[in-house]
């Protein structure tokens, strides 16, 4: 039965396949954006901007918590499909013991760290001196369900690899209706403000987490076995190598968030909206955006396990069919979210924060702005999951970097020294085409190279 599972990569339609492994990731990581964002909109009626503003420069902890998670879950389910595709079942086997060891570890390590330095790093990630008390203490308490919220996002990918995307789908919805149940009572009710956001949060996030272990016994494709739960180099450093780009991309829009969370604190002061103001609106429409990336992220990674078990089969001609389909969508899915920032953006800036009308200017000419170039934004994300899942992470670790490392951060820190706030905000569409130029760019280059090898027709 497991063998007939797994071979089902090889043989069924790649739409059918698509749908099937990329629409539960999807769902799965828009319902966990939503934990932000459900804390996001209840701060926002209970304590109004400047509450909305603390939670926002503490975005990127999580972020760096996703990208660890993504390191660890990402590596493993690459390097699992290449094994099984190649009927290396003990290599497998080998490689998820490792990963789950490494990411218990890495978890517990970042929930410490975090909250020994707490303000150290809500300093740095942006936060003005009005807010930073109450950034301290909603990051404190989100760190204590961090852990929980990795092995979310790293079994997201390993369960997936599995071929059951469905199980994580089901564990985040559940821990994101517990959050939006208890967001109001612990908010209003009792009375907690900020930090009853926090708790809710991580309450979802633990029983989420839970279920994900529960996960462990049921695996059919590959196990985890005890004589394998030693760390090896050799299988961390196959991890790291293949999970490392998932890593890069991640942790570049942290450091993203964190270069504009500061730009807007800089240059917002010296507008008629201020750095509160600035800073909160950037930050919920970080929390939209995330759930746009969400979907460009469920569709690459969807792709993963097609990708990564036909190249090891040696099916080439499938995995050019698979890229090529999952480049349709993404484009299509694209312009869809670009009408929707360049229209919707005072309706969503209004589920936050009503009734501040420089809120509401501010949060239309952000999205407006920012959002520009969105209409090409989803090749560069199914371009960088191709060359991950073929085994080639330089080349996807440089279209993972390439929208925000290599453009977006120069050119913000440039444009704003020169035209401000605006300056800073335009540096992001310049960026989305150069990352979508270079995409297709390696692409059309790949391709074309199997073609006269003779891999490909």
């Amino acid at each position: 039965m497991t063998e007939t599972k797994q071979n089902s990569l090889g043989t069924e339609p790649i739409g059918r396949l698509l749908l099937k492994f990329s629409v539960p990731t999807a769902l799965t990581l828009m319902v966990n954006c939503l934990y932000n964002i459900v804390d996001q909109i209840f701060i926002g009626h209970a304590v109004g901007i400047k509450g909305v503003a603390a939670t926002n420069v503490t975005f990127p902890i999580g972020i760096i918590a996703a990208a660890l998670a993504l390191l660890i879950g990402d590596g493993c389910a690459a390097n699992v499909s290449l094994h099984l595709g190649r009927g290396e079942q003990e290599e497998a086997d080998r490689t998820f013991a490792n990963a789950v060891m490494l990411l218990f570890g890495v978890g517990i390590l970042l929930s410490v760290f975090g909250c020994i330095f707490a303000r150290q790093l809500v300093v740095f990630f942006g936060a003005s001196p009005s807010v930073v008390a109450e950034a301290v203490l909603y990051m404190s308490i989100i760190l204590l369900g961090q852990p929980f919220g990795m092995c979310n996002m790293a079994f997201t990918a390993i369960i997936r690899a599995d071929g059951n995307p469905q199980y994580m789908m089901r564990s985040m919805m559940i821990g994101a209706a517990l959050n939006v149940v208890l967001d109001p009572i612990f908010i209003f009710v009792f009375r907690w403000g900020i930090q009853g956001a926090a708790l809710a949060t991580i309450i979802g996030q633990i029983v989420s987490g839970v279920i994900a272990l529960a996960y462990l016994p049921r695996f059919s494709h590959f196990a985890i076995r005890k004589k394998y739960l030693q760390l090896k180099w050799r299988f961390i450093g196959d991890i790291v190598r293949l999970g490392f780009p998932s890593l890069c991309t991640q942790t570049a829009t942290a450091a993203t968030q964190i270069v504009m969370n500061n730009l807007m604190r800089k240059y917002g002061a010296a507008t008629i909206y201020g750095s509160e103001i600035a800073l909160s609106c950037y930050g919920l429409m970080m929390k939209i955006y995330q759930i746009a990336h969400a979907m460009f992220v469920g569709l690459a990674s969807g792709t993963q396990p097609i990708n990564g078990f036909n190249f090891g089969a040696r099916q080439y001609e499938r995995v050019k069919q698979t890229i090529q389909t999952a480049a349709k969508i993404s484009i299509g899915i694209s312009v869809l979210w670009f009408l929707v920032f360049r229209y919707g953006g005072g309706f969503l800036a209004a589920l936050f924060v009503e009734e501040e009308p420089l809120y509401q200017e501010f949060a239309v000419h952000c999205f407006r702005l920012y959002m520009l170039g969105f209409f090409v934004y989803g090749l560069p994300n199914v371009t960088a999951s191709f060359f991950q899942a073929i085994g080639s992470p330089v080349k996807s670790l440089m279209v993972s970097l390439s929208r925000q490392v290599i453009f977006l951060i120069p050119f913000a820190l440039l444009l704003s020294a020169h035209f401000g706030m605006d300056g800073a905000l335009g540096a992001a569409p310049v960026a989305d085409v150069l990352a979508f130029l270079l995409a297709a760019l390696l692409l059309k280059r790949e391709l074309r190279g199997w073609k006269k090898k003779n891999m490909i027709a």
